[in-house]
């Protein structure tokens, strides 16, 4: 099967892998779409991602697909099912697993970072971590659930109450779903700061009260302009120092700023300790996506959150190296993986 198989930093090659094994408990998935990521390209460029990933490997996490094959022991699906994974599979008997943070799992399984992951016409998954997709959602959308999950776990954690007043730091795929939950939670106003006209015109159409372009606009007074005086949360999805720095200097008084952007391992950030004190800020982050893959779906299904908009361009296999290691093409917006292409 043609394969996206990652040797090391920058050396992607695309060949033909032998076919998935399938255990008792596993199901096929014939791949239909596979969204590239930003721990994709952490990994691409030889950074550490979520999770370890020792080469060779398949990436590629968030993917959807059809059942093609079932294991012996597999009782909730079917050959035909259209269905999406939750990618981080987690053995239920560490100490991190009894404790109910499940995400810091000792023996964690990764598909697309441990083991072989989506970027490749066939994967084996462990039923566990198999959803069904609604009748309507596709499988570009499907491909989608996985982000929204990570996006819903960092939502939780900022605690948005209805009324709120929010500021968005980065108008890329997370950017734009985290506006749109934050409009679900109930917040009051709004903002995204983008430099991207395209992006900014698009969350617009999500929702977005304001948008400014942090680069030829003032940002401090463009909110207050808009009557955001008093903003209870910042949401940085850049994953840069820079923008991480600009959170904590926006935030209000009480603020919960949120550091939801990868940045490099080692990269730091220069904080004045009395700010945060002086504001009584919460700084807070968001690892991977515990218990949130259902009410993912659930939502993409329902139809209450746009997945599509975000969304550039659906490629072939022998575009992922390029787009990669590309930040002029990832600009663009979300690109998605056919294998079929």
């Amino acid at each position: 099967m043609r394969s996206a198989v990652f040797y090391g930093k920058h050396d992607l090659r695309i060949e033909d892998h032998e076919m998935p094994k399938v255990g008792p408990k596993d199901v096929l998935i014939q791949v239909k779409a596979c969204g590239v990521c930003g721990t994709d390209v952490h990994i691409y460029e030889g950074d550490k991602g979520a999770a370890e990933v020792t080469p060779p490997t398949i990436l590629g996490h968030e993917f959807s697909g059809v059942i093609t094959e079932v294991g012996s022991e597999v009782q909730h699906y079917q050959v035909g099912d259209r269905v999406c994974i939750d990618p981080n599979c987690y053995c239920g008997a560490c100490d991190p697993c009894r404790k109910g943070v499940a995400h810091y799992c000792e023996h964690m399984i990764g598909y697309g970072t441990t083991v072989n992951g989506g970027f490749a016409e066939y994967c084996a998954v462990d039923e566990r971590q198999v959803y069904k997709l609604g009748e309507h959602t596709t499988f570009e959308q499907g491909a989608m659930t996985e982000p929204v999950a990570c996006c819903l776990h960092g939502m939780d954690m900022c605690e948005i109450q209805p009324g709120h007043q929010v500021v968005i730091i980065g108008g890329g795929m997370i950017g734009l779903l985290q506006l749109q939950l934050a409009r679900l939670a109930g917040a009051a106003k709004i903002a995204l700061l983008e430099p991207v006209e395209s992006k900014r015109e698009v969350a617009e159409k999500l929702g977005a009260d304001v948008c400014i372009d942090p680069i030829h606009e003032d940002v401090k007074a463009c909110l207050k302009e808009a009557g955001m005086t008093w903003i209870n949360t910042v949401i940085e999805c850049v994953g840069r120092p820079s923008t991480i720095e600009q959170a904590i200097d926006i935030a209000g008084n009480k603020a919960v700023v949120m550091m939801f952007g990868l940045t490099k391992p080692d990269e730091t950030i220069s904080v004045k300790p009395f700010e945060i004190f002086r504001k009584e800020l919460e700084l807070k982050a968001s690892y991977i996506n515990p218990y949130t893959q259902k009410r993912a779906l659930d939502l993409i299904d329902s139809g209450r959150l746009d997945v599509s908009s975000m969304v550039y361009e659906i490629c072939g296999l022998d575009r992922l190296a390029d787009i990669l290691g590309k930040p002029e093409l990832r600009a663009k917006g979300k690109y998605i993986i056919s294998p079929e292409k």
